[in-house]
């Protein structure tokens, strides 16, 4: 999502914000040959007139204007068009500090980080109320969980629906380090479980092939560290591979809940020293703090980069080009690297239900009834099963009451998926409250697509003799199990935003940029002067007020393991 603070979760959008819409009717008659067996919990009724709605999300390449099979099929029950606005010539924070500023907001939109902002204004509706009066599904798929939306503990309203699977089980992994299958089967299938095995294969691999088939130099470790996913690919994995979950820009004690950023641990020193290791012999691609994201994605869609540390939903657009291209064995292996074998990946470490990413209904939305029945069709069975697996005979079929995909689009979506994507929709509209992976719907079969069988089914042949060398069926073998962690009581720190005009969050953009300063420093200065850069990062930190920071950090997160266990 392998899945930041104020900061990333408005980014993060930019990136992986998927376009969502539903429908709803109580009327099935019309769509019962046509989506699902399963059309019977679509209970509200829904305007038969057209009606055009203004969505304000991050960009999404593969948008289809409606003109999908799903997007049809949706216009035409509904009547619903949906007008996405993406930001144009900035970032999604720029579009959002620009609706606040102005007062005036689309029908929907997805917050982010203008979350507080925008509940401040009075921009966002309570939807608690329409939820109790015209949203049995919504309430239906959160619920155990339907009051960890609320706002706060001194404000009972539910500002917006979480965009996160509920009952979500993770069947494979999508994070980790990377390396190319070829990478791999040229050293015999090594031991891949320390930084120090994995650049070894890098280098063993480049010793031999300094220059890709058409004559491109060809790169170890490249990082996605010029734009914000400097926090996905450079900073996150220094407390993956040291033994700590994901909190975001945090480390929190898990006995006291105590906070301090990340950084300050000594062990991520040591990580970033290795970084710095990898810069100083010649496998870390030096563009990779100035490069863009597109070109980011370029060289990895040319085969020539052999190590990723990255999460596959940022490198993934390029990594489809390779398959379109049959180029699978410059495709991608993931593995659970740490520093040392002391270490344990804790991807995995459990949340419960973690509320993220939500979507809100704004105080100017035309009709705020029909929007909130209209994301209610699409927590209803019939909803969630058209999202994510299509219209039945055109995208799956049901064979001895199972649905399957045919092997044409099955392929289609594992080696050209920005393809599948724009042509069917399917990923396009995921929106309001939905079951994560591994939850069946009443017919016995999974609501998304996402489960082992599938999962294997559509791996390549590259994959599939990877992960037989290492005695494995899904990438998630190689990591920890669930159950290797106690469950994190306040789910996951990240998902904790500092107030907009609080002191707190100005030292916090203050470490911000002083983190995209300091660390790529770090890595590309001298062995012998790494230290001093990364001692007087520490300094600018303090100087910045991070210990005041800590201390509010530190009992938000206290509030929250109070909250959620009212």
């Amino acid at each position: 999502m392998k899945r930041k603070m104020q900061m990333a979760l408005s980014l993060m959008l930019a990136l992986v914000f998927v376009f969502v819409t539903a429908c709803s009717s109580s009327n099935t008659e019309g769509a019962k040959d046509t989506t699902t067996p399963e059309t019977t919990n679509a209970t509200n009724e829904q305007p038969a007139e057209p009606m055009t709605i203004r969505f304000a999300t991050g960009n999404n390449p593969n948008w289809d204007d409606m003109q999908s099979d799903i997007g049809k099929f949706i216009k035409e029950k509904t009547g619903i068009t949906i007008k996405p606005e993406f930001p144009v010539g900035g970032s999604s924070d720029e579009m959002l500090a620009l609706m606040v500023a102005s007062d005036e907001y689309p029908d929907l939109v997805v917050p982010g980080s203008a979350t507080n902002k925008m509940v401040d204004a009075g921009a966002l509706l309570d939807l608690r109320p329409l939820i109790e009066e015209h949203a049995p599904n919504i309430k239906k798929v959160y619920g155990e969980y339907y009051n960890r939306l609320r706002w706060s503990k001194d404000d009972d309203a539910i500002y917006t629906l979480s965009l996160t699977g509920v009952d979500h089980t993770y069947f494979d992994s999508g994070s980790g380090f990377q390396l190319q299958h070829q990478v791999l089967e040229a050293a015999g299938y090594p031991e891949i479980k320390t930084v120090k095995d994995y650049e070894a294969a890098i280098k063993a691999y480049i010793e031999k092939n300094p220059k890709t088939a058409d004559g491109q130099p060809t790169i170890g470790l490249s990082l996605n560290g010029g734009e914000w996913q400097i926090l996905i690919s450079v900073t996150n994995p220094a407390f993956y591979a040291t033994g700590a979950p994901d909190n975001g820009e945090f480390f929190i004690n898990e006995d006291t809940y105590e906070a301090i950023m990340h950084y300050q641990r000594p062990e991520e020193r040591e990580y970033f020293r290795w970084l710095n290791h990898m810069n100083d012999i010649g496998l870390l691609d030096p563009e990779s703090f100035i490069q863009k994201y597109d070109q980011y994605k370029a060289k990895i869609a040319s085969g020539r980069v052999l190590g990723l540390i990255d999460q596959q939903w940022d490198y993934g657009q390029a990594e489809n080009a390779l398959k379109a291209e049959g180029k699978f064995g410059s495709t991608y292996a993931r593995f659970p690297v740490t520093l040392n074998e002391t270490y344990q990946d804790h991807s995995f470490q459990r949340t419960g239900y973690l509320p993220a990413l939500g979507i809100a209904i704004t105080k100017d939305a035309q009709d705020p009834v029909r929007l909130i029945k209209f994301l209610d069709y699409l927590a209803s069975d019939e909803g969630q099963v058209l999202l994510n697996w299509g219209i039945e005979g055109k995208h799956y079929n049901v064979v001895d009451g199972k649905r399957v995909i045919p092997a044409d689009l099955l392929e289609q979506k594992t080696n050209d998926n920005n393809t599948f994507t724009k042509t069917t929709g399917i990923g396009n509209y995921n929106l309001s409250a939905r079951y994560g992976d591994g939850v069946k719907d009443p017919s016995g079969n999974y609501y998304t697509t996402t489960f082992p069988e599938q999962i294997q089914a559509a791996y390549s042949e590259e994959d599939k003799k990877t992960l037989a060398a290492y005695g494995a069926t899904t990438y998630k073998d190689l990591w920890p199990s669930d159950d290797s962690f106690p469950e994190r009581k306040y789910g996951a720190a990240w998902t904790l935003p500092f107030e907009a005009t609080s002191e707190a969050n100005v030292i916090f953009q203050k470490t911000q940029d002083i983190m995209k300063k300091r660390i790529p420093e770090a890595i590309l200065a001298k062995p012998e002067d790494f230290d001093k850069v990364y001692d007087q990062f520490l300094k600018d930190l303090e100087e910045a007020g991070v210990a005041k920071m800590n201390e509010e950090f530190t009992k938000m997160v206290k509030d929250r393991v109070e909250l959620w266990s009212e």
